[in-house]
């Protein structure tokens, strides 16, 4: 009973990356809630307190999300294309949900950064218009949770499938 915990380790996963995506779209909502001004391409507007701090919250919760997928999940290394070709599906498949997993993360933890930075100063702030940088990196966060999860779960059955350490038959000996 020890050794099943995957399904705990893929629901912790799954439920960071959930909060970490709401969180990132209640931080768009609050930031619309404040005043602004916009002339074309160009915009005013006041920073949102709250906006900030449920941004910091989803960049704090994403990474963790991630951390707790690779290090739990094992390494799905394959180091050339002639690995990837020769390896199983479950390790092919590890590899490219985590390969897709660190795109992901990399594009939404970029895209709730510029968010909520837009967010942190105490004054009005005008510039190029950042629309939708916390919704669509909280919409992101949903995502990485599918990809994470992924990896997850195949890498685990990958390392199953193929143990590390097989000692010789003493028949064979």
């Amino acid at each position: 009973m020890a050794k099943n915990y995957g399904i705990l380790v893929c629901l912790v996963i799954m439920a960071l990356d959930v909060v970490a995506g709401i969180l990132g779209i209640e931080a768009e909502i609050a930031q619309n809630k404040v005043k602004h001004l916009r002339m074309l391409t160009f915009e005013c507007r006041d920073p949102s307190n709250q906006a900030f701090k449920l941004g910091l919250a989803a960049i704090l919760f994403l990474p963790l999300a991630h951390i707790i997928a690779n290090l739990l999940g094992g390494c799905a290394c394959l180091w050339s294309t002639e690995d990837f070709g020769k390896a199983s599906h479950t390790k092919q498949l590890a590899a490219a949900s985590l390969f897709i997993s660190w795109i992901i993360l990399a594009i939404g933890f970029t895209m709730l950064v510029i968010g909520t930075m837009a967010n942190s100063k105490s004054i009005k702030s005008c510039g190029l218009l950042h629309h939708h940088m916390l919704s669509i990196g909280g919409i992101l966060c949903f995502l990485h949770g599918i990809f994470a999860v992924a990896f997850y779960v195949s890498a685990t059955a990958s390392g199953r499938d193929h143990p590390r350490h097989q000692t010789p038959d003493a028949s064979q000996a």
